[in-house]
């Protein structure tokens, strides 16, 4: 219902506002033919399923031209961010497969893949890549003795808001001096710049937006830059100008469904937050650059979730926390 809502509400504001809802369909269908790939995958072949997604996100990262980071005049600026995205769903599919594997061998040999995507990360110049993938790593070795995974994914859903807020916060000019001077720093004007244009549309056309991919068209910013993408690279952001506060509401719905899913998922407490760190690693990359706009990043998303919310058909060593909820019929699984 919710993945329907969201492929609907962009048709909708098309059709009220014109502009090209392509894009957000094929983001939904990246997400919903990810997962159920990875609900297969993640029931067949529980720790080889997550390496070969792991292998094959780092394999994009590096052979990849279109998403390896570069200097401005030659990659736009958005790639970086989908380069850290995937790296960081690489990282995590590899720590997901590590948590799931009985073998103490096989266990090193995984988060040392983990560690190496970190590397790779550093090597391709993506600094963004190399801290998301070592703090999933850094959270996947934490959680190992957890029982109860309700308040590690109640942490994760704080970080993601937390880290949206401040992006709103930078965009509606509502944060101190000296902050602000260091955030824009990093983020660069120009970025700050995107904000505060998709803010104000946002403002100004609360309902239904200014129309999906007309950003680029009504942005004084976007427009005097010739390196923009049309984008204001902040996910909520450019939903909350193109779409309205029913866009932001359905993405904010989309993660929250995600973080649910997990809670509910038969497999063990550090599988589930493992995934839940490495999506909302991709969730806070999402909120201040342009990661969600290349489908690679929508469709490793959804595989993440499938593969950390299956019921694998082998026998899962690790038993069903008792403080999750059981699953449909009342029963842990055999």
């Amino acid at each position: 219902m919710v993945l329907g809502a969201c492929a609907a509400w962009p048709l909708i504001t098309a059709a009220a506002r014109g502009g090209r809802p392509e894009g957000m369909l094929l983001a939904v269908l990246a997400v919903a033919a990810g997962y159920a790939a990875g609900r297969i995958g993640g029931a067949l072949l529980p720790v080889a399923a997550p390496v070969a997604a792991a292998l094959a996100g780092a394999g994009l990262a590096v052979g990849v031209p279109d998403l390896t980071p570069g200097p401005q005049m030659v990659t736009p600026p958005g790639h970086a961010g989908a380069t850290a995205a995937v790296l960081a769903l690489a990282a995590g599919a590899a720590c997901c497969a590590a948590r799931a594997s009985s073998v103490p061998a096989v266990r090193s040999a995984l988060w040392l893949l983990a560690a190496g995507i970190a590397v790779t990360g550093a090597l391709l110049g993506s600094a963004g890549g190399c801290a998301a993938a070592a703090v999933v790593l850094l959270c996947s070795l934490a959680v190992g003795r957890l029982v109860h995974r309700g308040p590690g994914l109640a942490v994760l859903a704080a970080a993601a808001a937390g880290v949206t807020g401040l992006t709103w916060a930078v965009a509606g000019r509502a944060v101190p001096e000296g902050l602000a001077g260091a955030l824009e720093g990093r983020l660069t004007p120009h970025r700050v710049e995107l904000w505060q244009d998709a803010l104000d549309m946002a403002g100004h056309h609360v309902g239904v937006g200014v129309g999906p991919g007309n950003f680029g068209e009504l942005s004084a910013t976007a427009a005097r830059s010739l390196l923009s993408d049309d984008r204001p690279h902040s996910a909520p952001l450019q939903l909350a100008a193109e779409q309205g506060v029913a866009g932001v509401a359905l993405l904010a719905a989309a993660f929250g469904w995600v973080l649910y899913a997990l809670w509910r998922s038969p497999r063990s407490t550090p599988v589930v937050l493992t995934a839940g760190a490495a999506l909302t690693a991709v969730a806070a990359i999402a909120a201040v650059g342009n990661a969600l706009s290349f489908t690679v990043v929508s469709l490793g998303a959804g595989l993440l979730a499938g593969l950390a919310t299956a019921r694998p058909f082998v026998h899962d060593r690790t038993p069903f926390p008792e403080s999750s909820p059981a699953p449909r019929g009342g029963r842990a699984a055999p």
